[in-house]
């Protein structure tokens, strides 16, 4: 069988290289302000950890050599950045631009991009949660037909013509995270599939051989659009086929099921729906494991659902199922959350709890560079 590709999520927010990130980090060091600073809340509880490495700037490419190394000597050969636009320009691509892509290593790995197209609110400033506009629109993640364009071009010259692009099957692989966000901006379904259709004729203009497109699931709901006949759309497996999309996956176990509990719970539903999502739909579904889920840092107070008892053992009792689920299915992707998800207690870099042991796990489940 095909080897199977670990790709981590990363989230490009440790950083002060992005002006506009002052908004929510006026320190300059980007969301690594609220891991530093995690106090105990009123109830006690106080997530406190720290990363091994320190508050390192992953935009500097010095840094990014090392996290690359580290990556692949433990089995991840994929990075999937989170990837912005608002307010008709990009957000957060430092990490990308300047660490990853310029890190002198960086041949070493695959990347790809997860277009991250959902509004932008309060959550990330710690100073606003408790107030009424923490929910509150700074941007929206809607887009125009003209911005899209835009935002296509910019993507195949900047990213899927390199040569460590992640691809499958030949085509560069581009995920996107909110489908309806999607529609919405561009007028609707039929606007939709003629916007997607567009951006695979360009990449083929550009020398590739299209554009393979990876939708990300939630829970399965999708809001009441119409189709291109003008009929609703029956269900999210329609909608896929619709767009045209080649691939399915989710971004975090939360999207999943109920995550309030044990982590090794949550598994055994996990383990049911990447084969209940599978039969659901005609296109691949590669299965998504997530380190765990606590996004008590980003808050002042306490709040669940919070997983427990994901231990790097159990972790690896994840992945072993992710591992079976690919071998069953003959597929050859397994996405994880996440490299980096600090402030969602999801994250396989190094910390002062459990060191190194959620990278261990994939090494001693997949091998060194797999």
């Amino acid at each position: 069988m095909k080897k199977i590709d670990i790709a981590a999520y990363v989230w490009p927010a440790y950083t002060g290289d992005e002006p506009r990130s002052r908004i929510f980090w006026p320190e300059g060091i980007g969301e690594w302000q609220t891991v530093k600073n995690s106090s105990a809340k009123s109830n006690g509880y106080h997530w406190n950890r720290k990363p091994l490495w320190g508050y390192v700037n992953e935009a500097d490419p010095y840094v990014m050599c090392g996290q690359i190394e580290a990556a692949v000597s433990h089995g991840v050969n994929v990075f999937i950045y989170d990837w912005y636009w608002y307010d008709n320009r990009p957000f957060l691509e430092n990490c990308l631009n300047d660490g990853f892509l310029k890190a002198p290593n960086n041949n070493k790995m695959k990347f790809y991009i997860m277009w991250a197209n959902h509004d932008a609110t309060h959550l990330w400033d710690i100073r606003n949660s408790d107030s009424d506009s923490v929910r509150s629109t700074i941007w929206q993640g809607t887009v125009t037909r003209e911005q899209f364009e835009i935002i296509g071009k910019r993507w195949i010259e900047q990213y899927f013509k390199r040569e460590n692009y992640y691809r499958i099957d030949g085509k560069p692989v581009i995920s996107i995270y909110d489908i309806n966000n999607l529609i919405n901006g561009l007028g609707g379904i039929a606007e939709t599939v003629d916007a997607l259709q567009w951006l695979n004729k360009e990449a083929q203009k550009g020398g590739l051989d299209g554009v393979h497109l990876q939708f990300i699931r939630w829970n399965g709901e999708i809001k009441n659009h119409s189709g291109v006949d003008g009929k609703p759309v029956e269900n999210e497996s329609a909608l896929v086929n619709t767009l045209g999309f080649s691939s399915v996956t989710n971004y975090q176990f939360v999207h999943m099921t109920d995550v309030n509990r044990d982590y090794l719970d949550v598994l055994e539903d996990v383990k049911k729906l990447w084969r209940e999502i599978k039969d659901e739909y005609s296109v691949s579904y590669f299965p998504n494991v997530s380190v765990g889920w606590d996004n008590n840092p980003r808050l002042k107070k306490y709040i669940t659902p919070i997983i427990t008892n994901n231990t790097p053992e159990n972790f690896k009792k994840c992945l072993e199922y992710a591992k079976e689920y690919c071998e069953q299915a003959g597929v050859h992707l397994i996405t994880v959350n996440s490299w980096n998800e600090w402030t969602e207690t999801s994250y396989l870099e190094p910390d002062d709890f459990y060191g190194y042991g959620y990278l261990e796990a994939i090494k001693e489940v997949f091998g060194k560079n797999n």
